[in-house]
């Protein structure tokens, strides 16, 4: 215990002084960094693909779920987006450094905010080696330095992502220490980094409920967290019936194993008979066990009959709950009383109900008339994220550059004194 102690302590004093660095680093540095990260995980497919394919076997003869090995999985096309991540990340504009709402005062001094790094950005995460390229270009870009402790099911495949980026930190005149990747896979490494608020200003959990609620419990450092995503889709009977049924479609079979597929289906009684069949068709042929309520299943009798858990479980599984509602008042009740506040959209063409919608459901992303799956840092724009906040400080929802940045007053006087 004593030696990971050690080893973890020496990580936040490295991770301390890189990002001091970081702080001043210039935008075409970090911009030159991240442009080299994306190339180097192309040229070094082959060599990831090897790494993953080790976990991927480890995984399998330990038993890890179908849901666990898709979050673990790399191939082509996802180390391609990891990279396409990083260079958009490149493209956008860096927060750091700028000025907003700078104003004279009737004293005659000019008050203004100026954004600036978080400094040490703790990231404790499960499967999904993508996380790794993810987090490390948002926190460069941002001028943060990264500690990053990886589950010990991708320990290659995440050792394998942060060598290419600490070459292109360092072709880069930047510090290679500004990323570093937890090489001890005992889960006391964890434990160390949660008690070192003088090496570590935040951390981002990004795994199951278990394992947010332990971060949550035992931190002394801040957190930016979301427990689970229990997202939903409520079809209006106001819906455009073709619409409505791409939508939740596509929102639960999309990709099952993450956080913003939906996991519950609401249904206006009215329009119940009309897109429940066609509905519980397309899931059934997909594959997806499909659970609901007696009106549902009065519609649907081939369906289990679902229980009191089912609306509280996030199954990241090919598994559906579905409840038919009276309307609007009732749809938005059960997201407030089952909900996780992550995702939730609604498909109708009323405008009125889908303001309704928006301004009532409380939720991180509030959507209408498009599916829960968009609700991550590449599709909203920000290249990429670190996580998702379900919390209402210090950041809300996907969790990019700016979230990973903070605020400061600057005053500008001319040899001011206060009378």
């Amino acid at each position: 215990m004593t030696d990971i102690r050690d080893y973890m302590h020496e990580v936040g004093r490295r991770a301390r002084a890189a990002a001091r660095e970081m702080a001043r680093a210039t935008t075409a540095a970090k911009n030159q960094a991240l442009e080299s990260m994306a190339k180097a995980l192309e040229d070094d497919a082959g060599h990831l693909l090897a790494a993953n394919e080790r976990d991927l076997d480890a995984g399998r003869r330990d038993g890890l779920g179908e849901a666990l090995l898709d979050r673990l999985a790399l191939n082509e096309d996802r180390i391609a987006a990891m990279a396409e991540g990083l260079r958009q990340i490149a493209k956008l504009p860096d927060p750091v450094g700028e000025v907003s709402q700078l104003a004279y005062r009737p004293s005659g001094i000019q008050v203004g905010r100026m954004r600036v790094p978080l400094g040490v950005i703790g990231i404790i995460y499960e499967s999904r080696p993508n996380v790794t390229a993810d987090a490390a270009g948002l926190c460069l870009k941002s001028g943060n330095a990264a500690i990053l402790r990886g589950g010990s099911e991708a320990i290659h495949s995440n050792q394998a992502i942060a060598a290419c980026v600490r070459r292109a930190l360092s072709g880069a005149g930047l510090p290679a220490d500004a990323v570093q990747v937890v090489e001890i896979t005992d889960r006391a490494a964890v434990g160390e980094l949660l008690r070192m608020p003088e090496y570590v200003d935040i951390i981002v959990p990004r795994g199951g409920q278990g394992l947010i609620e332990r971060i949550s419990r035992e931190s002394r450092v801040p957190v930016i967290k979301h427990l689970h995503g229990v997202c939903h889709v409520y079809i209006d009977d106001r819906a455009d019936c073709d619409k409505a049924i791409q939508v939740a479609y596509n929102a639960k079979t999309q990709r099952y194993g993450t956080c913003n597929t939906m996991e519950t289906l609401l249904i206006a009684r009215d329009i119940a008979a009309r897109v429940l069949p066609p509905l519980a068709r397309m899931y059934r042929e997909a594959g997806v066990e499909l659970r609901g309520c007696p009106a549902a299943r009065a519609i649907e009798p081939a369906m289990k009959e679902a229980v009191e858990e089912d609306w509280t479980t996030e199954y990241l599984a090919p598994v559906l709950s579905i409840r038919v509602v009276a309307g609007l008042e009732e749809a938005m009740e059960h997201i407030r009383r089952y909900g996780s506040a992550h995702t939730d959209a609604i498909v109708t063409e009323d405008v009125g109900r889908a303001r309704r919608f928006l301004h009532e459901v409380d939720s991180s992303s509030v959507m209408v008339n498009a599916s829960t799956r968009f609700a991550d840092g590449f599709e909203y724009g920000l290249g990429a994220e670190i996580g998702i906040s379900t919390d209402k400080l210090h950041a809300r929802g996907p969790v990019g550059l700016e979230g990973l940045t903070s605020q400061k007053f600057i005053v500008i006087g001319d040899g001011h004194i206060r009378q």
